[in-house]
């Protein structure tokens, strides 16, 4: 049995009822075990393996918080700081119902290869909590906000992990968090991204993951000699990275006709509307089914997902596990070109495999969807020199670290025999340099 997976084997049995940490460490661990065995005996003696896929530290606590009714409520809270190898630990906090410790072990794990990509020097991790912020009050909001941070706050900081923002985490969840750290610790420091223009915060960060995931779509349809205006777009979400993502396809020529949300999906023939998408999610923090109010012209779809539909490129953007290896078959029959993934290991291994097999450009959301994290470890340094930069200059630098991410995934994926497989290609570049700084500061 190879190295790889002996390690895999006690990656399962070590960690039962964990179904998506398994599923994202089979997916790197299948891709990168050509570089593996090129350096097994080092890797094997330095017990790499073994020590890459157990966190660094797991902080798990109760969240106890006073509802509008004056009821006591009691919410789980955790951080999982995976590796900091390469830098601070860096992930976002995801407040959701469906969150509990072995879907935010997938995610950080995940973190350490996609902050690897970008270039800059941060760790992986991703706490939250299986609160909902749905329905809940302001004040309901910030009771809670403030008990997660009175915990939290021993375990963070600007040089040892600056969490931001995530699915159910916004703009008004990380002002409730910053001031209750700052009022605890007495610093004001860049702990958190994803603040505030006012207190900190960077201009483009709200925009940067759906940009970057439009970028990253670029790259890939100019070097195959083709490109984004004109293209037909089905987009699932209708968070800030699916609204941005539907934007910038927007403006570079693109129609988008699908959005989403848990409960079903909106078609738009005609293009979706973003403003008016942004008014029901931002505002009125409503249902993406208010949209056909508005737009008279569109239709909504109830319990499905718009896989469907015939487009040329796909852009899941919702959450985990959300396009199926059946989704991905009819996806392929109705003629989609491309596939860039906005959330988290939005396909299934099933769906991976068919869109490879069937030679649909495919790019995996650590390569695709790291245009946040990397605006964020820019709102990093802003903080540091305390300094802010253009909106102008930060979307510069964003496209510049796509286009780089891209070239990695490229030229690794070309080293290993394969120029077209993107996985492959995404997951020993994040990996090899994470190794090489484990393997720099010894059994540790």
């Amino acid at each position: 049995m190879s190295y790889v997976s002996e390690v895999f084997e006690k990656v399962v049995r070590e960690n039962p009822n964990e179904p998506e940490f398994h599923q994202a460490v089979k997916e790197v661990f299948t891709t990168i075990e050509p570089a593996v065995i090129k350096n097994e005996k080092l890797y094997k003696d330095a017990g790499l393996l073994e020590r890459i896929v157990e966190p660094e530290r797991i902080i798990s606590f109760r969240v106890p918080w006073v509802d509008d009714k004056g009821q006591v409520q009691v919410n789980k809270g955790y951080r999982i700081q995976f590796n900091s190898a390469i830098g601070p630990y860096k992930g976002g906090i995801r407040l959701h119902p469906s969150v509990n410790q072995g879907i935010l072990k997938f995610l950080g794990f995940e973190q350490i290869f996609k902050n690897s990509l970008t270039g800059l020097p941060m760790g992986g991790a991703k706490g939250g909590s299986n609160f909902d912020p749905k329905g809940k009050s302001d004040n309901e909001v910030m009771r809670f906000c403030q008990s997660f941070m009175s915990e939290l706050y021993k375990y963070i900081g600007k040089d040892t992990d600056v969490p931001a923002g995530d699915i159910g985490t916004g703009a008004r969840e990380i002002g409730y968090f910053f001031g209750q750290y700052k009022k605890l610790t007495g610093l004001y420091e860049g702990v958190l991204t994803g603040k505030g223009l006012t207190y900190g915060g960077s201009l483009t960060r709200t925009e940067a993951t759906g940009f970057g995931v439009v970028y990253m779509a670029d790259e890939m349809l100019k070097d195959a000699h083709d490109g984004i205006e004109g293209k037909v777009v089905a987009i699932s979400g209708s968070g800030n990275v699916a609204i941005y993502c539907a934007k910038k396809f927007e403006e570079l020529g693109a129609k988008v006709i699908t959005m989403s949300d848990s409960n079903g999906y909106i078609y738009d023939g005609n293009g979706i509307n973003v403003d008016v998408v942004k008014e029901i999610k931002e505002v009125r923090r409503g249902r993406i089914k208010e949209y056909v109010d508005t737009v008279k012209s569109a239709k909504y779809v109830e319990g499905k997902r718009p896989w469907g539909e015939k487009v040329d490129i796909a852009a899941p953007c919702a959450t985990q596990n959300e396009v199926s290896g059946e989704e991905a078959k009819t996806l392929v029959s109705n003629g989609v070109k491309l596939v860039v993934e906005g959330a988290n290991m939005p396909l299934t291994l099933e769906a991976i495999k068919v869109m490879q097999d069937n030679k649909v450009l495919y790019m995996p959301g650590k390569a695709a969807n790291a245009g946040g994290v990397s605006v964020s470890g820019l709102e990093m340094s802003q903080n540091s020199i305390r300094l802010s930069w253009t909106f102008e200059e930060v979307d510069e630098r964003l496209k510049g670290i796509m286009k780089n991410i891209y070239k990695q995934v490229t030229e690794t994926a070309s080293e290993y025999g394969n120029k077209d497989d993107f996985v492959m290609g995404a997951n020993i570049a994040g990996f090899k340099k994470v190794a090489t700084a484990m393997l720099a500061q010894g059994i540790c």
